[in-house]
């Protein structure tokens, strides 16, 4: 079993038990009830015409599997409200339990602190959590290609269209950037962590993200340490970074988000005039 078999396995438990709790009529009820979603595709530079600038997407994020214990976040909306003055454009939240001690619970708290996009930061494996989403407020979900069939990958999509959420559609390898296209997805990350092993390959990035129309936007997905990082991943046409560990581990993750932006918009910006 992989670690991502391992995890959803884990996910599918948990899942049972809030399903007998809320039941989906329920969940509905919530998330018709619950303000519009917020254009995330729009914060993260998806419009026509918007200017070459680095988006972060800043992580609430309380453990790893690969790293385990990162911070112990006393209060998750406080630090979301630092991320978003810090110019973050999408705050991501973590709500996953069993490996990265996340929780629903994390998600209304920053919800309730921001104004800007969220993204509730799970392994979608069901209708149901893509409702739940909503009811607690999310405006965008992940949906992991190497987790999902086809059929699962169009109707969640199309499920967190309906519900007007846009979703990140996360990819690791070239045949997933085309199940991805397929499915039409406006947002696409790229995620350089290895889900059989965990290992993190920045490089793969570069190798990678050339197979991505324009049209999309492109997110880089972990291994970022520093602004060297996020410069390598700009360069190679990211228009957006998801960075958790390097932030919840900075006693400035503020002043770390505003380095981040200028240093990744700079390289967009050299890479933009290479290209006229």
């Amino acid at each position: 079993m992989t670690v991502l078999q391992d995890i959803i396995a884990g996910v599918r438990e948990d899942l049972d038990a809030r399903m007998r709790t809320v039941p989906l009529a329920e969940l509905k009820d919530r998330a018709a009830a619950a303000p519009p979603a917020l254009d995330a595709f729009a914060a993260l530079g998806g419009v026509a015409g918007a200017l070459p600038e680095l988006r972060v997407i800043a992580e609430v994020k309380r453990r790893s599997p690969s790293k385990g214990e990162l911070a112990g976040i006393a209060d998750p909306g406080a630090l979301a409200g630092r991320y978003a003055d810090g110019g973050a454009s999408v705050i991501s939240v973590l709500t996953e339990e069993r490996r990265f001690g996340g929780s629903l619970a994390d998600l209304d708290a920053v919800r309730a602190a921001v104004r800007i996009p969220v993204l509730r930061k799970d392994f979608t494996c069901d209708p149901y959590m893509i409702w739940e989403a909503r009811a607690h407020g999310a405006d965008l979900v992940l949906l992991i290609v190497a987790a999902l069939n086809d059929g699962e990958l169009r109707d969640y999509l199309a499920l967190a269209r309906e519900l007007g959420m846009n979703a990140i559609v996360e990819t690791h390898t070239a045949e997933e950037i085309e199940r991805a296209v397929a499915v039409d997805a406006q947002i696409i990350g790229i995620n350089v962590r290895n889900l059989k092993t965990l290992e993190v390959d920045r490089g793969h990035f570069a190798a990678l993200a050339g197979n991505i129309p324009a049209g999309p936007v492109v997110i880089a997905e972990s291994g970022v340490r520093d602004a060297q990082d996020v410069r390598h991943y700009a360069g190679h046409g990211a228009h957006a970074i998801l960075v958790g560990e390097a932030l919840v581990r900075d006693a400035a993750p503020l002043e770390r988000i505003t380095e981040f932006k200028q240093a990744g918009t700079a390289a967009m910006q050299d890479l933009h005039q290479d290209a006229r």
